[in-house]
This record gives structure tokens, C-alpha cells and sequence, in this order.
């Protein structure tokens, strides 16, 4: 943010909304005290923001801090981060410890955040809630990042499991020497095979035969994580 944390201290935390990923604070609070503390110290908050957001997330801000479960304490850092509607969001495994409603909650928390022109950087191993928030994605494999594009961008570069029916009984002739076909198998009128990168020269090999139906399953976020780490970068 052009800041500089170690003189524009006060002025960095008005702009940035921060959940560690262990997320500890003074359990002698409630958690409307440690929020209105908080609140205080970067420059306020609007009426009504803590208490609307600790009511989407169910928590009970008039509980002892120390008496929370973990999901409740993990609510507790997401109000933090999000009340004073930063600029920049770093959030480290937002979701860890939370029920599935509150979950889907956080994702609309986040997409609101985006809209609203916030920046939302996150770590998560929870790759469909990163699939469902993010525009772009890091990949890190043994300390290195080894992807960093658009969730869509890597989807077209992932590989993909395809299965085609033909109206008749076909040969494997041509298929095997298609750029980015691999695991080729036909049986009888049946085809499949797994396609990475670009699907043309794959389609105009396919128009040579009566073609009843294609079936390619798209990876996901999942699927493409793990490409990275079972096959490296160079898939």
C-alpha cells in the first residue's frame, strides 16, 4: 500500500485486516470488548458493522473469549479482520474450524470484500473455498511457487479425462501422436484418454469418425494441485 510498517504503523492496520492461522488473543475479554479495542485502535468502525457481522457468522459477542469453542474463536478473528472493511485482507486458513454454513457465509463475506474493490489474499488448503473466492492462485511445491495465474488459465492447461462415444467401432489411428493425449484406450466404439492443453487438434481428429457423444470432465482446483505435485510443473 506504499506504507512503510515500521513508521506508518497506525496507518497500515486501518488499511489491513489480518487473521493469523492460529488466531490468539486475551481470554479475560468478551468478545464485544476485544472488537470495540480493536475497532478503537484503528480509527473506528461504522455503527452497527460488528454487531452485523458477529449476527451472519451466529457468534455471541457477550461470551468470555476463553470460554469459546475453536470455530467460535476463529469467528471471532474473522469480525476483526473484516470490520473496519480494509483495503487488503490477508486471511491463513479463514475456514479452519468452522461449520459448513459458516463457511459458505465467509465465501460471501469474501466475494462482497472484492466487489467492493478489497483485495483478498489467502492461504488454504481447503482448495474448493479458494476455487469459489479467488481470481488467481500460487502453487508452492517444496518451498517453490511453481504456478501463479488465473483459476481458469491453469484449468486449460490441466489435464482433463475425456471419454468419446463413436456410432461405430473405430482405430486408435493418429491418436497416439496428438500433443497432450495420454492414457489412450478404445474399446470397440468407446475412446478415452486424458488431454492437456488445447483440445483442436484432439476435436479435428475426432470429426473423422460419426461421433455420438464427448464427455470431458474439467478439473478443479483439486485435480490441478495435485498434477503440480505428482507430476511437477511441467505437466
Amino acid at each position: 500500500l506504499g506504507l512503510d510498517p515500521s513508521i506508518n504503523s497506525v496507518a497500515v492496520r486501518r488499511e489491513v485486516g489480518y487473521l493469523p492461522g492460529d488466531f490468539v488473543v486475551d481470554g479475560r475479554q468478551t468478545g464485544r470488548q476485544l472488537l470495540e479495542h480493536l475497532s478503537a485502535l484503528r480509527g473506528g468502525v461504522p455503527k452497527g458493522r460488528i454487531d452485523g457481522l458477529a449476527e451472519r457468522l451466529g457468534l455471541d459477542l457477550s461470551v468470555l473469549i476463553k470460554s469459546l469453542s475453536k470455530g467460535n474463536r476463529q469467528k471471532l478473528g474473522l469480525v476483526q479482520s473484516f470490520m473496519h472493511e480494509p483495503e487488503l485482507l490477508i486471511l491463513d486458513e479463514p475456514t479452519s474450524g468452522l461449520d459448513p454454513l459458516v463457511q459458505r457465509e465467509f465465501q460471501v463475506m469474501a466475494r462482497e470484500a472484492i466487489a467492493r474493490g478489497q483485495t483478498v489474499f489467502m492461504s488454504s488448503h481447503v482448495l474448493s473455498e479458494v476455487q469459489a473466492i479467488v481470481d488467481r492462485v500460487g502453487i508452492i511445491r517444496d518451498g517453490r511457487m511453481v504456478a501463479v495465474d488465473r483459476v481458469e488459465e491453469l484449468r486449460q492447461r490441466a489435464v482433463r479425462r475425456i471419454l468419446v462415444q463413436f456410432d461405430e467401432p473405430i482405430t486408435p489411428d493418429g491418436f497416439p501422436t496428438l500433443d497432450g493425449i495420454a492414457d489412450l484406450s478404445i474399446d470397440g466404439n468407446t475412446l478415452t484418454c486424458t488431454l492437456a492443453g488445447r483440445a483442436d487438434d484432439f476435436v479435428k481428429a475426432l470429426a473423422r469418425f460419426p461421433v455420438a457423444s464427448i464427455l470431458s470432465e474439467e478439473p478443479d482446483l483439486d485435480d490441478i494441485f495435485f498434477q503440480y505435485y505428482a507430476g511437477g510443473e511441467g505437466r
